[in-house]
């Protein structure tokens, strides 16, 4: 087995500042991220204490919800943009049903 890969440190408060930002609670963001079918939405109080860590199709529709670049939550020396959501638009992707692993 190889070595667990680092995550992020300030992985969790950016989720829960996105969220706040958005001025939503957490099962309205669990709406919003549109990820009923894959997780319940106690998980979104989960990542935002730390206790889980969203995989990356999770943390791919918070970026879109929030309006940022996915490097935007995961990587720390970034931080969010002061106004959700942010300016970036993702206006070529298509919002439908996901395709199955």
């Amino acid at each position: 087995m190889g070595a667990a890969r680092p995550r992020p440190r300030q992985l969790a408060v950016k989720l829960r500042q996105i969220r706040n930002m958005l001025g939503l609670s957490q099962s309205q963001l669990h709406r919003q991220l549109r990820v009923e079918s894959e997780i319940p939405y106690t998980r979104i109080s989960d990542y935002e204490l730390d206790k889980n860590e969203p995989t990356l199709m999770v943390l791919l529709e918070y970026a879109r919800v929030a309006g940022v670049h996915l490097e935007e939550i995961v990587d720390d020396r970034l931080e969010l943009p002061a106004k959700m959501p942010g300016p970036v638009k993702y206006k070529s992707v298509k919002r439908g049903s996901r395709p199955k692993d």
